[in-house]
């Protein structure tokens, strides 16, 4: 027997867990936490543990498929060769005919090919690529963090100074474990003595290890933002000299908080004013502290000024880029060569969206992507051109996108759709090539954590091979080039050479270590100022402004809400919550793991007692939760840790185990409740995601439950 331990870095989700993969003869048996490393230190959750089962599962996708007889055909296989060159024909044919904006691309969160599909879509010369979460989650506190602060920050975890106060805002990285911010640092703060705040109607894992818990109405943030500023203000207890010396536009801010007490707050937000001068107070006096924002406030319709209102309530208390605080990131890889210069200046003008969402997808964008209402509205009207074709990498859409009905319609309407993925979803089932992606200990890449700062990069290292898998970028290398595309001449080696260069280290050399972790230089800013036009903060945003926003930050109640829709509260009395995160599963993956669906082996909502005396329900009964445009079946959690009449139920859910196509998507896919129809935020495009209006009703239990 043949035994090798090799280093890597998990990438199941977006983690960054240093990953010790032992292989016999060729098989992965085990992953196990790496104890050198500067980010997780050994400590790994049990997605990555149980690595090996889904890496060996007997369901996993290991030859390319076509499908057989048209839709309703079964599948065969056919050699990696014939499904290029065929799936490459049928992209050039619709290129030719209507446009290569007539071809799209999607994927899932967090993926390692991320930015190698960019790069693909440039080159394919077609501006219309999307991601689920680029409107709803993490783009916009990029976006709004580089127009305020001229770079993103992070929680300062891994340094040696420790943070006296952590504001979790809408965010539980103690179960997400988020872009490099790992639940094992965040508990470890909290061990050590940092007093923890929690923002967010439910009362979270991480927000049950804190001090302080806001549970606010869903939807609100943006108010609380701006009632906690008022307070700081008013009492004088920010940090002056870093406001008077290092930011812009502090006057103007203070006067368009002045009307927002915490008795305006309480109002709006549900939340005791109190509490809210407690824990404004709490934040602005700590030093240091960390603000620590998730996707809950990015998924609303006032979305870039709610991302605003939290990013100038961070500038306020001085805790940027200063030992243990909100640091900018050192940004220790070359930018990924994404051929942007490739796509012409009149395709840009064709992405979906762009026009209206200019921090999307114009030209002030992060990562330009469309618009993904405005994308399924191409599919299946035609308007404003044709989107016939969608490769999907890593991505499950009738999950994992709002209005699960219209993004049926939408994809049962292309004239070509490929799906490249672990396992058989719900999407790929519809596709006419499915074809055998590789897992995580079978990917070479590099990456930069935490994500966006890249403070540390990892080796992400190659340790088996599962049938015929193919990593996601060498089939778009490989599309790449039977398409005769710019760039096509540079493979993924060539990609990873160059971004190491500012390191002075080859692959080879990260591999053998496994990391880079240089010394963390703070105060960056005092040497040449902020990346912003005015080189401080801007409180008062002159981008904003030239783009034609609000350069202030501002509340707007949510379009579907107990106080804008009375008229809808009769039906639906109750505030609904999508997309709680689960240790076992990341988004829609993992449903078909045994080990891990035995720990959570249902759907679940989570309400509180009242509303469950109310209805009769007790935890483990089986209820329906029913919004204006659909309903799901799940088992109730009655619990005390969520904000009375708000119901939480979790996201991604579908069942392996039924029989295809639909694998029961149609049962408790929380997104059969969700709308991704106007109003949306008028840069980003969000639609409202949280905070909509439900109902909920006892169910009997079936008979062989």
């Amino acid at each position: 027997m043949t035994v090798q331990i090799v280093k890597s870095v998990c990438r199941i989700c977006h983690g960054g867990c240093g990953a010790l993969l032992t292989v016999e003869d060729g098989r992965l048996v085990k992953v196990t936490g790496d104890p050198d490393s500067p980010m997780s230190r050994g400590w790994m959750c049990v997605k990555g543990m149980s690595s090996p089962e889904i890496a060996n599962h007997p369901d996993r996708l290991t030859q390319p498929l076509r499908r057989r007889d048209g839709k309703a055909g079964g599948w065969e296989p056919l050699s990696w060769d014939d499904a290029l060159d065929e799936i490459s024909r049928r992209v050039a044919a619709i290129r030719e005919e209507t446009g290569p904006e007539s071809v799209a691309l999607g994927q899932g969160t967090g993926r390692h090919h991320y930015l190698h599909t960019v790069r693909f879509a440039n080159a394919l010369g077609t501006p219309n690529w999307y991601e689920p979460g680029l409107a709803q989650c993490f783009i916009p506190r990029i976006s709004v963090s580089n127009l305020t602060y001229g770079g993103f920050v992070t929680g300062d975890y891994y340094g040696q100074t420790k943070p006296e106060c952590i504001l979790f805002w809408g965010h539980n990285p103690l179960v997400s474990s988020a872009d490099g911010e790992l639940a094992v640092v965040a508990k470890r703060c909290l061990e050590q003595g940092a007093v923890g705040i929690a923002v967010d109607p439910r009362r979270s894992e991480t927000a049950q290890r804190c001090q302080l818990w806001l549970p606010l109405r869903p939807g609100t943030d943006a108010a609380l933002a701006l009632s906690m500023m008022h307070v700081i203000i008013r009492d004088k207890i920010y940090d002056q000299d870093f406001v008077a010396e290092w930011t812009t536009g502090f006057d103007q801010l203070a006067e368009a908080v002045r009307h927002c007490p915490p008795d305006w707050g309480e109002r709006i937000t549900g939340v005791p004013a109190a509490q809210i001068t407690e824990a404004a107070r709490l934040y602005a006096r700590s030093k240091p502290a960390i603000l620590d924002w998730g996707l809950g406030i990015e998924q609303n319709t006032n979305c870039l000024q709610t991302v605003r209102a939290i990013a100038c309530l961070r500038a306020l208390s001085g805790n940027i880029d200063v030992p243990g605080g909100d640091i900018l990131g050192m940004n220790l890889l070359r930018a990924y060569p994404v051929l942007a210069q490739e796509l012409p200046e009149a395709a840009r003008k064709k992405r979906l969206g762009a026009e209206q969402y200019k921090l999307l997808g114009g030209w002030r964008a992060f990562m330009p992507s469309a618009h993904i209402p405005a994308l399924l509205r191409a599919m299946l009207h035609h308007d404003p051109y044709p989107v016939r074709g969608l490769l999907v990498f890593g991505g499950n859409p009738l999950l994992t996108l709002a209005n699960t009905r219209q993004v049926h319609a939408a994809l049962s309407k292309l004239d070509l759709l490929v799906v490249a993925d672990l396992f058989m979803t719900p999407t790929a089932a519809l596709a006419d090539y499915v074809l055998p992606a590789a897992f995580w200990p079978e990917v070479e890449q590099v990456i930069g954590y935490p994500l966006v700062v890249e403070n540390m990069v990892f080796a992400q290292q190659k340790a088996v091979q599962r049938g015929e898998c193919r990593q996601d970028e060498w089939i778009m290398d490989e599309l790449a080039k039977r398409l005769k595309l710019p760039g096509c001449e540079e493979n993924l080696k060539d990609v990873i050479k160059q971004r190491l260069e500012p390191l002075g280290l080859t692959h080879e050399q990260l591999k053998e270590k496994g990391w880079a972790h240089p010394p963390h230089v703070y105060y960056k800013y005092r040497e040449k100022g902020f990346r912003t036009r005015s080189k401080k903060v801007e409180l008062h945003s002159s981008a904003l402004e030239r783009l034609g926003y609000d350069p202030l930050p501002s509340y707007q109640e949510p379009p579907e809400s107990l106080v804008s829709r009375p008229d809808l509260a009769e039906s639906f009395p109750y505030i609904l919550i999508t997309g709680a995160r689960r240790r076992e599963f990341f988004h829609s993956e993992q449903r078909q793991v045994r080990s891990l669906r035995k720990l959570r082996p249902h759907p679940q909502a989570e309400l509180h007692p009242e509303q469950a005396r109310q209805h009769g329900i007790a935890s483990g009964d089986w209820i329906r939760v029913s919004s204006p445009r659909g309903s799901v079946r799940m088992k109730a959690v009655v619990t005390e840790n969520i904000r009375p009449g708000v119901v939480s139920i979790e996201h991604g859910w579908w069942f392996p185990e039924q029989e295809g196509p639909d694998f029961g998507l149609w049962e408790a896919n929380a997104n059969l409740l969700t709308n991704n129809g106007p109003p949306y935020d008028p840069a980003f495009g969000t639609y409202q995601l949280r905070g909509l209006l439900c109902r909920i009703e006892k169910e009997e239990a079936q008979a062989d439950e």
